[in-house]
């Protein structure tokens, strides 16, 4: 249902915050004792440090050097004490020179974090964030509670799609608002990676130019300046660019090679649960108007030494139309090119190479080939 974002918690941009120093994590747990233990982990200096400790009358505590930013990580609670991979009660954390306090009557997910700057702002992140989580957690089970005639159903599947793309307005219009309301935050410059999948440049450019100097002219902040160029190239209305990348059999092939058609370029991977949920929408858009002067144009993001996978969810997917891929994963270098760090993600060129739509999904896809082609 939600999109894959190649940022994950555990890599976010790091920002140029206080002096190195000490930090302290500390906390209650219910009345928990042995064997439950707290567990958390982060990222310093490109290594992944891990640390545990014995509850005692439900409380903990942790103590660490801090780095000169924040690092971005998770605590977690396994009441068996059984090693981390063993449970998934966990909460995100920002580990920071200071005292940060953690309390929890029951889950450490429902825990409340306290204490710094940059955990109580991505406290209050969350909490801005909760009704759409809990749309989704709604939506999800609804979607599971359909018997199967039900989930077969067009106006079930249609209804679906338009209650999705609802929540995926809210999440955009919340983060908005967080990040224009809190530019000197660290949180703001990840809610604009996750907001800058579905805005145009246009949108996003401002928003980056409201954030503080101090957050524009940190590591993350500078990472994120050197993607505008590239979204500012793939905005409506610009000329795609370019590329060629090798086809299922090996044979390069050439976005130019599509001129004088309309092109849906398809990013996607056979990795990628949400893409091959959008794929049966993306196949009946082929079929109805292939013999219109449209096609699409998948560009896989799977892993290296992945083909086989990919050339199998090509089949099983009845993806009849042109694929390449470079196999590079994330670091596909159409993707980068296009500025690409989620999928599903897509781009519809007019035949003049324009760039006439993006991220078209579902509805708002076949709406949008219905109106290009009701007039030709």
């Amino acid at each position: 249902m939600k999109k894959l974002v190649l940022t994950a918690l555990a890599s976010l941009p790091a920002l140029l915050f206080a002096q190195n120093g000490k930090f302290t994590v500390q906390g209650n747990v219910a009345s928990l004792n042995a064997p439950s233990k707290v567990y958390i982990q982060y990222r310093k200096e490109g290594k992944t440090v891990i640390d545990s400790t014995l509850l005692k009358d439900g409380k903990f505590s942790f103590t660490g050097d801090a780095a000169a930013m924040p690092m971005s990580g998770y605590i977690l609670l396994n009441e068996k004490g059984t090693g981390m991979n063993s449970s998934r009660d966990y909460h995100a954390l920002f580990f920071e020179q200071g005292t940060i306090n953690v309390t929890t009557a029951d889950k450490m997910a429902n825990a409340t974090v306290t204490g710094t700057k940059t955990n109580q702002e991505n406290e209050q992140y969350r909490l801005a964030m909760k009704p759409v989580n809990d749309a989704y957690t709604a939506l999800e089970a609804k979607q599971k509670a359909a018997t199967e005639e039900q989930q077969k159903s067009p106006a079930f599947i249609k209804q679906g799609k338009l209650d999705e793309k609802a929540i995926e307005d809210q999440e955009k219009a919340l983060n908005k608002q967080f990040i224009t309301n809190n530019p000197d935050s660290y949180i703001s410059l990840n809610a604009l990676q996750s907001y800058a999948y579905s805005a145009d440049y246009v949108d996003i450019a401002p928003l980056y130019e409201g954030l503080s100097a101090n957050i524009k002219a940190s590591t993350g902040g500078k990472a994120f300046a050197e993607i505008l160029p590239k979204l500012k190239a793939v905005a409506l209305g610009a000329i795609a660019p370019e590329f060629a990348e090798a086809d299922t059999s090996g044979k390069m092939v050439s976005l130019s090679s599509f001129r004088g058609k309309y092109v849906l370029i398809d990013f996607w991977a056979s990795w990628c649960g949400p893409c091959r949920h959008e794929n049966p929408n993306v196949v009946k858009a082929f079929n109805q108007y292939k013999d219109k002067n449209f096609t699409v144009l998948g560009v896989s993001l799977d892993r290296p030494n992945a083909k086989n996978a990919w050339l199998a969810a090509i089949k099983k997917d009845g993806l009849n139309w042109t694929q390449v891929s470079d196999l590079q994963f994330w670091k596909s270098k159409t993707a980068d090119i296009y500025g690409v760090r989620a999928i599903p993600q897509n781009f519809l060129i007019n035949p003049d190479g324009k760039i006439i739509g993006k991220n078209l999904r579902g509805e708002d896809l076949n709406e949008k080939l219905a109106e290009i082609f009701s007039k030709i």
